[in-house]
C-alpha cells in the first residue's frame, strides 16, 4: 500500500511520461517506441525541465538579490554588452531591444538610476540624447552572478564535440519552433 505522498511523488515525477499524460495516445503516439527509447525520451524531457528550473531559480535569486525584475536584468545585460562593444546605449536603443515603449523605458531607467544601477550622461555627439551606463558596483555584481553562470554554460558547450553541438543546436531550435507554431 502506498501513501498519498508516495503517490504524489510518483505522479510528479511522471508528468513527462506520455503513458501518464496521454495514455489513450490522443495527442502523441508512443506505442511504436521500445521501452528503452521511451525512457530515454522521458530522460531528455526531464533534463530540459531540470535545466529550466535551475535557470529560473538562478535568475530569480539574482534578481531578488539585486532587487530587480526580469526586464531590469535584461536591460542591465544589454547595457553591459553594449559597453563591452564600445556602443553607446541610448534610451531609444534600450527601448527597441526590450520591445517596450519609450515611456516604459523612462520609468525603467528612473527606477534603475534611483537604485544605483545605472547612470545617465550627455551623449558625446547628440545634444538631444542621453547615454546610459551601468555603475561599477552593479557591473561587478552582474558579472559575479550571471557572468560566472554564463561562463560555466559556455564551458559545457565547449566540451561537446562539434558534431554533438550541431545535434544540440538542431534539437533546441526544434523545441523553439514547437512554441512558435500556432495551435489549431
Amino acid at each position: 500500500m502506498t501513501s498519498d505522498k508516495d503517490d504524489a511523488r510518483r505522479i510528479s515525477s511522471s508528468l513527462l511520461d506520455p503513458r501518464v499524460i496521454d495514455p489513450r495516445q490522443e495527442l502523441l503516439r508512443h506505442d511504436d517506441l521500445s521501452e528503452e527509447e521511451l525512457l530515454q525520451i522521458i530522460r531528455v524531457l526531464t533534463a530540459i525541465r531540470t535545466w529550466r528550473e535551475a535557470e529560473q531559480k538562478l535568475s530569480f535569486e539574482s534578481r531578488s538579490h539585486m532587487k530587480l525584475n526580469d526586464t531590469d536584468m535584461k536591460a542591465l545585460r544589454y547595457i553591459i554588452a553594449s559597453m563591452n562593444a564600445d556602443v553607446a546605449v541610448t534610451a531609444g536603443a534600450l527601448s527597441e531591444h526590450l520591445h517596450i515603449s519609450t515611456a516604459s523605458t523612462t520609468k525603467l531607467l528612473d527606477r534603475l538610476e534611483r537604485a544605483g544601477h545605472v547612470e545617465r550622461h550627455a551623449h558625446p555627439s547628440d545634444r538631444r540624447a542621453v547615454v546610459i551606463s551601468i555603475t561599477e558596483e552593479t557591473h561587478r555584481e552582474v558579472r559575479r552572478t550571471m557572468g560566472v553562470q554564463h561562463a560555466r554554460r559556455f564551458e559545457v558547450a565547449r566540451n561537446l564535440p562539434p558534431e554533438e553541438r550541431e545535434v544540440v543546436i538542431r534539437f533546441l531550435n526544434g523545441l523553439a519552433e514547437t512554441i512558435a507554431a500556432p495551435i489549431d
